[in-house]
């Protein structure tokens, strides 16, 4: 039976489609910091162009903004604005504050018990502040892997888990959810996400609560100033889905938030679309949509 147009429009797009072409040469070693926020944001906005155009049918403007974006260092270059935004030096590596969290769970974890398994999405580098945590066993994952140790994979493509031992007490979504550039993209990446988690296999004798959980780091821009997103709304998105908020740290750039995850899902059948709920000239689009609870396998 031949698809229809309706249903190919709510099917998502693989994170590995999003993504630029890469570059032949590598960018410059090292970037100032007004550097790297600038080529940070014109990445992204060329990619909502690429995305717009895309969706348009315009193959003539997606080639030129491919184009583009490889004349100015492709994804290699953005990694590396990426990862010179997140070096110590600028106080910029997300996982320290995961680490923080997780600290009283680790403080009670042997050497002899089971380490708590962790997938990293967009994973830039093995040296952040978790590889150095010997309670963790972290699995490193990016579209395009740029260090030994990390594994070059879509997330929306891993293979679902045959069983609890292929999934993970932690994931890692740290200024993941924003490079998505459509809304369902997202919503669809935070329901997948449910389908890696488990509590079972944890370490006994833990105490606090600790469930699987999820780390999640924005912009916070994208709660605090979007047309159609605020930190109420992402709240209501993540307790459909089955999250509890445990932790949140609000910066002037970032929000950061740690989400049990408890499988028991909040307003079954509840959709959030594309609405405006925070109006205002200045403010951005980032919005995140959900056609249904239920996971897509």
């Amino acid at each position: 039976m031949t698809t229809s147009k309706k249903q190919r429009k709510k099917r998502p797009l693989l994170l590995s489609h999003t993504r630029p072409p890469l570059a032949k040469k590598q960018a410059a070693p090292s970037l100032s910091a007004k550097a790297t926020r600038h080529l940070i944001r014109s990445h992204h906005q060329l990619l909502k162009a690429r995305e717009k155009a895309a969706a348009a049918g315009d193959a003539e403007r997606v080639a030129a903004i491919d184009a583009e974006i490889a004349a100015r260092g492709g994804l290699e270059s953005y990694q590396l604005a990426s990862r010179t935004g997140q070096s110590r030096e600028r106080g910029g590596d997300s996982s320290i504050v995961l680490l923080e969290w997780l600290r009283p769970v680790l403080k009670q974890i042997t050497s002899s018990a089971p380490k708590l398994r962790v997938l990293e999405i967009g994973a830039l580098s093995t040296q952040n502040a978790c590889s150095k945590a010997s309670q963790l066993e972290v699995t490193r994952i990016d579209l395009h892997a740029c260090e030994p140790g990390i594994q070059q994979q879509d997330f929306m493509q891993r293979p679902l888990p045959a069983g609890d031992e292929e999934r993970f007490h932690v994931i890692s979504l740290s200024l993941v959810l924003n490079f998505v550039p459509t809304p369902v993209g997202r919503g669809e990446m935070l329901k997948r996400c449910r389908l890696f988690l488990t509590s079972a296999g944890l370490p006994q004798g833990i105490e606090g609560g600790f469930s699987s959980c999820l780390f999640l780091v924005l912009p916070a821009a994208c709660v605090t100033n979007s047309r159609y997103l605020t930190r109420e709304r992402l709240l209501e998105i993540m307790e459909c889905l089955g999250f509890r908020l445990r932790e949140e740290k609000i910066t002037r750039k970032l929000i950061y938030q740690l989400w049990f995850y408890d499988n028991q899902v909040r307003g079954p059948g509840r959709v959030f679309r594309k609405e405006e709920i925070n109006p205002g000239k200045s403010r951005n689009n980032f919005s995140i949509v959900l056609h249904s609870t239920h996971d897509d396998t």
